[in-house]
């Protein structure tokens, strides 16, 4: 049985006999989608993130029901969400792929991957106040070659991109 050590408002450290793990705290779930626009052109965006120091090519993604706004919002109402506030996006077709660990020797955290399709861009995206996100939409016939070009440059890519992709490649 595992006790909590150290909480924030969005994790908890825990102890289990000497396996220290990070939890998200109370109902708080992630969220991930795999957007493609009808010209063949994924949608990711790119951030700087502390615990790497480094900016991240990512796929759009955030918390579902991490503020009392957002309580009890199911994962896919979330997801819509995180792809409008961090794209500018928004989709009418919307599947629920898998949920994956997102460091299982580390943390609890599941992330749910959804794929989003039928996307139109109707605002700015970029994130919210707190963010500083690029957006980037990438024709799929050349991903490979600019995910190498940005990891030369110095990003780091979020391995979910890739799970991204090899999703895309089973439809």
């Amino acid at each position: 049985m595992s006790r909590a050590v150290y909480k924030t408002k969005y994790l908890e450290m825990h102890d289990d006999n000497g396996w220290f793990f990070a939890k998200r705290p109370g109902d708080i779930d992630v969220v991930g989608i795999l957007g493609v626009t009808d010209d063949e052109k994924l949608v990711l965006v790119e951030q700087f993130r502390k615990p790497v120091a480094s900016r991240v090519v990512e796929l759009p993604a955030g918390l579902a029901g991490d503020t009392e706004a957002f309580r009890g919002e199911t994962l896919e109402v979330a997801a819509r969400r995180e792809l409008l506030e961090e794209t500018g996006y928004e989709a009418t077709h919307w599947q629920q792929l898998w949920s994956l660990p997102s460091s299982c020797g580390m943390t609890n955290e599941l992330v749910t991957l959804f794929r989003a399709k039928n996307l139109k861009k109707v605002a700015e995206g970029g994130g919210d106040e707190t963010e500083d996100i690029l957006v980037h939409t990438i024709p799929l016939a050349g991903i490979q070659k600019w995910l190498e070009d940005q990891q030369a440059a110095g990003l780091l890519v979020d391995p979910r991109v890739y799970v991204g992709l090899y999703a895309l490649s089973c439809e």
